[in-house]
């Protein structure tokens, strides 16, 4: 009995805690790095972004491209294919920055492009290991959590492809996971501060509790610069940060009442709330900006060739998806306007900047409600995959050739499908409405995080349901549903850690269901990896039409 106590109390040392945690990072950066310049092809949206990066890189903004651009930097060649103007762009900067440091250091080719997605995918990991670590007080919950970020499939193939969204998920999870080391911060300094007044860990009647020693809040501000950098990946990021803007005025709020102070949380909301906007949500603001430096630097070149584009002068939409909507002949105000210098520079551009940002709201808002696409999909059926998205596709390979072993009358393919495990999703769902239960019933805090993030991470697309989206705009609800089933795992073999029953059954289910999602990823491996398949092979992992 002394041994595993003994073992355990070895894993909880942090030197042992951090370095479990980087192997299990290092596992899924093996893992995603495994050919990971295969197949040697644009992959979905990387014929945008992964162009974009390069032009970033080497003209300082993105630049249009001529139409042969895909063929030529797959023969190796990246001189004379971009043209002077800028071209209209629909996200933020800050993830093709990261892409175009992949293809500094390893050069304008497949490998080049992803293996920035690569590193955050296992930074990603490493990140995870720690939240769950954090809120569970367990290193072994901890590796749980990161073990099965690492087998999940969707997580695998976006850590593969030079997208956008591996890049918000790896910052809204870092953001929040700063917020929840700030609430330890927060209540750790709160009870010192309440204790050097000689108050015996209670405040006096009427009084507000401490307050100067929590107006800087160094975790809450790491929090804001995480929160803007996933802004300046993708929009979206803004509804997590109303959400866990609202949860921290909160939190605070239940540091306040442990302390005795009386109606915290209206007191909460001036003394906490006020200081956590500024260093939250105005630090994220910021920051925003301050990703867009390569654009400001380049106003002129957009208000010379996008300040009058259909978004500009976009007055409203047709009658019908066949009719042409109502434009009229507006224009950027900066447009018409002389060149300024010093100060009166950066705010002409920052004007510019602005009236851009109309014109992306514009195309999000209006532009795309009567397109379609094949692999778009409903969010609120993303939890249950309910269609995924193929990104490459080498179809009928004959038999014989290419090492195509499939009886003849029948022929082999190659395929990327961006899919999640289903039973780590699955179970996830399960987890997420005992996480409700337990947030509402057992007023658990640690399962009011994990609803509040997936909540606020899914619950907005559904209001865009008319228009193209996609399974893997999904991505950043993974690491809540995830970190839902580790809460849950913890209650199921409870806290003690003697033997019994109860452990011995829960370690049993527990360990089961890993296992589970192990054996489903490895089944669905080659169909993340681009491997070679007899139809006959890919239809068994087809479980259902709306996969094809």
């Amino acid at each position: 009995m002394r041994t595993p106590a003994r073992l355990r109390g070895t894993l909880e040392e942090p030197l042992a805690s951090w370095g479990a945690s980087i192997g299990v990072a290092l596992l899924a950066l093996v893992l995603r790095l495994w050919h990971l310049g295969s197949p040697q092809v644009f992959e979905f949206d990387e014929t945008y972004y992964a162009k974009d990066a390069w032009s970033m890189l080497n003209h300082g903004y993105v630049r249009t491209y001529v139409d042969d651009a895909n063929e030529r930097i797959l023969d190796g060649q990246t001189t004379g294919i971009w043209n002077a103007d800028p071209s209209m762009v629909v996200h933020p900067e800050v993830g093709k920055w990261l892409i175009a440091l992949g293809e500094k250091a390893f050069g304008m080719d497949p490998f080049g492009w992803r293996i920035s997605a690569a590193v955050v995918g296992a930074l990603m990991v490493l990140v995870m290991c720690r939240l769950a670590k954090r809120v569970t007080g367990s290193t072994a919950l901890g590796l749980v959590a990161g073990l099965l970020l690492t087998f999940d499939g969707l997580h695998f193939v976006l850590s593969r492809l030079a997208l956008l969204d591996i890049f918000l998920a790896f910052f809204l999870l870092s953001a929040v996971t700063c917020l929840v080391v700030d609430r330890d911060w927060h209540r750790a300094r709160m009870a010192r501060a309440v204790q050097v007044d000689g108050t015996d860990g209670l405040v006096a009647a009427r009084s507000w509790g401490p307050v100067r020693p929590l107006l800087v809040r160094p975790w809450l501000l790491l929090g804001g610069v995480c929160f803007g950098l996933a802004l300046g990946t993708k929009w979206t990021a803004a509804f997590p940060l109303a959400a866990f803007g609202v949860l921290v005025w909160l939190w605070s709020a239940g540091a306040r009442r442990s302390v005795g102070v009386r109606w915290p949380v209206l007191r909460s909301a001036v003394v906490d709330g006020v200081p956590a906007f500024v260093q939250l949500v105005v630090v994220a603001f910021l920051v925003y900006v301050a990703t867009w430096t390569g654009w400001l630097l380049n106003a002129s070149a957009y208000e010379d060739a996008l300040s009058s584009t259909q978004y500009t002068r976009f007055v409203a939409e047709g009658a019908t998806c066949d009719d042409e909507p109502t434009l009229d002949d507006d224009r950027w105000p900066t447009a018409t306007e002389p060149d300024a210098t010093g100060v009166a520079e950066a705010w002409q551009s920052l004007r510019s900047l602005t009236s851009y940002h109309q014109d992306l709201y514009t195309f999000h808002a209006h532009f795309l409600n009567c397109s379609e696409h094949t692999y778009q999909s409903q969010p609120r059926g993303w939890l249950l995959l309910n269609r995924p998205v193929g990104v490459a596709a080498d179809t009928g390979i004959e038999p014989g050739t290419r090492g195509c072993q499939a009886p003849q009358g029948s022929s082999c393919l190659r395929q990327v499908l961006l899919l999640g495990t289903p039973v780590l999703w699955w179970g996830g769902i399960v987890a997420l409405l005992f996480a409700m239960v337990m947030w509402v019933g057992a007023r658990d805090w640690r399962f009011g995080l994990t609803v509040v993030g997936a909540a606020s991470t899914w619950l907005p697309w559904l209001q865009y349901d008319d228009r193209p989206i996609f399974l893997f705009y999904a991505m950043p609800i993974l690491p809540f549903m995830i970190l839902a089933i580790t809460l849950a795992i913890g209650r199921l073999v409870g806290p003690s850690s003697h033997p019994s029953p109860r452990r011995t059954t829960g370690v049993v289910l527990a360990g089961s269901f890993v296992v589970l999602v192990l054996i489903n990823f490895a089944w669905f491996w080659p169909i993340y990896t681009h491997e070679l398949l007899t139809r006959a092979e890919w239809l068994d992992r087809i479980w259902f039409t709306r996969w094809i």
